[in-house]
């Protein structure tokens, strides 16, 4: 049976992405930094289909993981105006619903990444998502606004925060605004390397 989940990196005061945020500066003001630990793992450049990353170990097997379980993504139209231009081609390897008003053609790129630009209700695109997931895992991938909407709905059964050493000072914070009276979250486990601290949770029904 299909989970729904979300894995996400943030500052150590609580950003998803910092101040200024915008096409040419995906994340806001140092806001990339959160992932430079990703960046350094040979696993993220290998499931990309090249070659890079100063390292094998934990931090990498969480990557691959993330890659391996996922049948389908989720994410609001402001993160993909903002991560589009990019973006490298086939980077999610799965169908990716971008919930929005805007009503346009699926965009589809070389590989198994097609975009699915849709305008429905969250509960009714998540059945679609599991559908085509074919027994994988749906991620709810962000930005932070799409995340919350599925987490007070009581649709997200887990999630890993990866917390990177670092302050961003301002921008957008992961569980602003949430709904306190609906989410309970048990830790599971947290995996620690010099570069992030992964936590995991699972979500209380």
């Amino acid at each position: 049976m299909s989970k729904v989940f979300f894995d996400t990196g943030i500052s150590l005061d609580g950003f998803l992405a910092a101040e200024n945020r915008s096409p040419a500066n995906p994340l806001g003001d140092n806001g990339p930094a959160i992932h430079h630990w990703m960046f350094r793992q040979k696993a993220f450049w290998k499931v990309h289909g090249g070659e890079g990353g100063e390292e094998d170990g934990p931090d990498g097997i969480e990557v691959e993981q993330v890659f391996a379980r996922t049948g389908a993504h989720i994410m609001g139209k402001r993160m993909f105006e903002e991560g589009k231009p990019n973006w490298p081609e086939d980077l999610f390897k799965t169908p990716v619903y971008v919930l929005t008003h805007e009503k346009r053609a699926p965009w589809v790129q070389k590989g198994s990444t097609v975009f699915y630009f849709v305008d429905e209700d969250i509960r009714s695109l998540l059945k679609k998502a599991i559908g085509e997931a074919k027994g994988k895992d749906v991620r709810i991938i962000g930005g932070a606004d799409t995340i919350r909407q599925y987490l007070d709905a009581g649709l997200i059964d887990e999630f890993t925060i990866h917390i990177a050493p670092l302050f961003l000072g301002g921008g957008i914070r992961l569980f602003d605004r949430i709904d306190i009276s609906k989410v309970k979250a048990d830790p599971v486990d947290a995996i620690h390397s010099p570069w992030v601290t992964h936590v995991k949770y699972t979500v209380r029904k």
